[in-house]
């Protein structure tokens, strides 16, 4: 979909925040527009690390939870961990997992099938705990909402700890207004609780657990090792897609630090197998290599093996699980574009007309609606919705969403539809009997409140940085802005009317393409692109094949482009050049 372009308009001295802060006044300019222009958010931003962690206890029902667990410990009780089966599940899971033990707790762990279970603590999970004789039931990741399944806990005798951290469910109090209420555990810890003064409520199931351990040493009188979990916080707090603001990007940052030189050998393991030991390590790590086959066995197969994975002590053992994971991926990948050209088959024959996408695809996978759903909404830049069979019968489903449409609070107000709902403004799982789908998609579609405006995609230029001024140092500098993610987005740059001299295909399948732009002072500067197929397609479109095939040829064309970019350093043949990776394009 065609985007709106449009350059930051923030305005600051930049030179002097430069001087200041011994940075690049683009490098200042950029903070700027993130919201980052205090001197002291300046200085917390540029400096972050774990010392601005806040203290667990400032969580609602820490202190109360973490001393129910220590009697528990101290009297020899039995403990199971439930997590969520993605990948902030299971890093909650390890957190949990991984604490407890180390204060001598007797404790075991459950994951809920993806497929049989669905989503969260469940009366089969409960039950089972029930007859191994489990005493204590501990949740990560999920819990904050189930009320029947923490009910039945409590009757069977049960102690339940909830350790959450999405939004509580939404219900209406005897005076119509509403409030939101959580399940009726024994504790239940969730920044997202009305009443947790946490000052920071957007971090990830597996910070909520990394607190409560914290918590629980505090309590106990054992030291802390400052960077003990911390590489699983960073990657569950990536792959959630949580905001890298405020103590978010402090453990991100280490966590990236750390993991260059992994101790873990889980860690390793996967990065051994995708060839990246040694390499440079970023969010896209986290979130594009790592995340994906920890969550791949979760789709495809059991959460428990990437939890397996994590509690690996031996290196053989744990490389061919990684790689066993990979190859699990891999099949998911295929499967997710093949789910996702069917699905743009079925929107563009059908639902193009809606503002609202609820797309019905019952021989999809379930564990691939989510996936397929974000790949509709970047495509058609649309709330969307995709729906699947599962095996008991019902539709399952989940959606993602797009900045002006909170779908968690837009799907609650017809709640009554669903058989059960969850999730936060960009995304949600649900599930709903066939009848019921069309009924929701005409109520959708009828209040969605966005404005024509709304539905197109804009890209917000930081700032745009001519050819001439980019050079090594200032690279460099960009450094000082990492690690980028939701909250924190990569810089975006722009350059207006460049011809394009020359192009290169490479790749075993020609898939990728070398571009060498020129600006109009005569400057040329190579760039990659890792869609040689879109890029060729767009400029037969904005063009003509003719001068498509000129700028292939490297002869004289009328190809000119306006481009959105991030430079990077290109290291070969002991040779460092500057390389542009292209974002966005459009015709001159």
């Amino acid at each position: 979909m065609e985007a709106i372009w449009r350059i930051h308009g923030k305005r600051a001295d930049f030179d002097a925040i430069g001087r200041e802060f011994n940075i690049n006044p683009v490098v200042a300019r950029v903070m700027v527009n993130r919201d980052v222009a205090t001197r002291e958010e300046i200085d917390r931003y540029l400096n972050c690390d774990l010392s601005i962690q806040y203290d667990p206890a400032l969580m609602k029902d820490m202190d109360k939870a973490c001393r129910i667990m220590w009697d528990k410990i101290s009297q020899g009780k039995s403990i199971r961990i439930i997590s969520d089966y993605d990948v902030d599940g299971v890093m909650s899971n390890y957190v949990l997992l991984e604490g407890l033990k180390e204060l001598g707790a007797d404790v075991s762990y459950e994951i809920p099938d993806r497929m049989t279970d669905g989503y969260g603590i469940n009366e089969r999970i409960i039950r089972d705990a029930h007859k191994d004789g489990i005493d204590t039931l501990i949740t990560c990741d999920n819990g904050i909402g189930a009320f029947d399944a923490v009910n039945l806990a409590r009757e069977l005798g049960m102690t339940v700890i909830v350790t959450d951290h999405h939004e509580p469910p939404v219900a209406v109090d005897e005076q119509g207004n509403s409030v939101k209420t959580f399940a009726e555990a024994d504790a239940v810890i969730d920044p997202k609780r009305p009443d947790c003064q946490y000052p920071f409520k957007e971090i990830c199931g597996a910070m909520v657990a990394y607190k409560f351990i914290r918590h629980m040493f505090k309590l106990a009188g054992r030291p802390w090792v400052e960077d003990w979990l911390v590489e699983m916080v960073g990657i569950a707090t990536v792959c959630d897609v949580m905001p890298l603001k405020d103590e978010n990007r402090a453990f991100v940052k280490r966590a990236l630090t750390l993991v260059k030189n992994t101790e873990n050998k889980s860690i390793a393991a996967l990065l051994k197998v995708h060839d990246l030991m040694g390499k440079r390590i970023t969010t896209s790590t986290f979130g594009f290599i790592i995340g994906p086959c920890i969550n791949a066995s979760g789709r495809l197969d059991s959460a428990k093996r990437g939890l397996e994975l994590l509690l690996s002590q031996d290196e053989k053992t744990a490389i061919t699980m990684a790689g066993e994971l990979k190859e699990i991926n891999i099949s998911r990948k295929d499967m997710t574009e093949k789910g996702k050209q069917q699905a743009m088959e079925l929107v563009e024959s059908r639902y193009m007309e809606d503002t609202v996408l609820v797309v019905y695809m019952p021989e999809l996978h379930e564990s691939l609606a989510g996936i397929v759903a974000g790949r509709l909404k970047e495509k058609y830049y649309k709330p969307t919705l995709v729906f699947t069979r599962s095996e008991k019968g019902f539709l399952k489903g989940s959606g993602r969403s797009i900045e002006p449409y909170d779908m968690h609070a837009k799907l609650s107000e017809h709640k009554e539809l669903f058989l059960k709902m969850g999730g936060h403004p960009m995304a949600a799982g649900f599930s709903i009997e066939e009848s019921n789908l069309d009924i929701l998609r005409d109520r959708l579609n009828a209040t969605h409140g966005l404005k024509e405006e709304q539905l197109i995609p804009k890209v917000m230029v930081d700032v745009a940085v001519p050819f001439s001024y980019l050079n090594k140092d200032f690279v460099r500098d960009l450094d000082k802005l990492e690690p980028y993610g939701t909250g924190n987005p990569k810089p975006v740059f722009g350059q207006a009317n460049l011809k394009i001299k020359r192009v290169r295909f490479i790749g075993n399948d020609n898939q990728y393409i070398k571009i060498w732009f020129m600006d109009s002072e005569g400057h040329t500067i190579e760039a990659m692109d890792f869609d040689a197929n879109s890029f060729i397609e767009n400029i037969k479109m904005w063009f003509s094949d003719e001068e498509c095939d000129k700028m292939i040829q490297g002869v004289p064309n009328n190809v000119m482009v306006d481009i959105t970019y991030y430079p990077e350093l290109n290291e070969y043949k002991g040779m460092t050049t500057i390389q542009l990776m292209p974002t966005r394009y459009k015709k001159a």
